[in-house]
């Protein structure tokens, strides 16, 4: 169960761990920008003239650019310069920005290779391992996924309390997990979902090793 800028409060004692490191992250499509813009200005284009009724000559005559041009824009093997995108602005009446619609210069994309999660501190510890797989940025902060492995039994289970919903997915072993007065038999396949305002924690581990995984959500539907 992972915490996130005061979010999560523990009912109980955290251990202790290793300090966190940064978060491998790779971010853009895998398009390259410069392709990915030509592919866009293109359909864009085609579109603009044709919303008009307008031929390629037709354009041609308009814009002063010639028809071989005009078709390798439409078809992307071209990348027309700021004077020509002004110039086909004009002779099509929209602003420069018209052409760009559709384009995502940057969207984030984050891999964690097996084993590579973050270790959360201060609660993974020897036997317990709390991987963080991943944060977005900005107002995309609204999901935080953790891989729990435990490998050794303990005496103490914390208690957890925090904003949004979780989401548990049980991967292997089995354990008892309570959520308020209530308590579930997790086993492997099983998923279960809760308000994260309730107490929730392990209460008793059935099979080791375990691992299960924990989505906490804090965004809410509509916003």
């Amino acid at each position: 169960m992972a915490t996130r800028g005061g979010r999560s409060t523990p009912a109980a004692r955290a251990v202790g761990g290793a300090a966190p490191a940064v978060v491998p992250r790779v971010a853009g499509d895998s398009v390259p920008l410069e392709a990915a813009v030509e592919r866009v200005l293109a359909a864009r284009l085609r579109e603009l003239r044709l919303r008009l009724g307008w031929s390629l000559a037709q354009l041609a005559t308009a814009t002063g650019l010639s028809k071989g041009m005009l078709s390798k824009i439409e078809n992307g093997r071209s990348g027309p310069s700021l004077g020509t995108l002004s110039r086909l602005a004009t002779a099509l009446d929209v602003p420069l920005t018209a052409f760009f619609r559709g384009l995502q210069e940057e969207s984030d994309v984050l891999l964690v290779k097996a084993g590579q999660g973050l270790d959360l501190s201060p609660r993974s510890h020897a036997g317990h391992r709390y991987q963080l797989l991943g944060a977005m940025r900005g107002a995309h902060q609204l999901m935080e996924p953790v891989l729990v492995t435990v490998l050794e039994r303990t005496e103490v289970f914390p208690l957890y309390q925090h904003e949004g919903i979780e989401l548990l997915y049980m991967v292997s072993g089995a354990m008892d997990y309570g959520v308020g007065d209530s308590t579930y038999r997790l086993e492997p396949g099983d998923s279960l979902q809760f308000d994260g305002e309730a107490a929730h924690g392990p209460q008793q581990l059935i099979q080791l090793p375990l691992q299960f995984l924990s989505v906490k959500a804090y965004g809410h539907a509509g916003k």
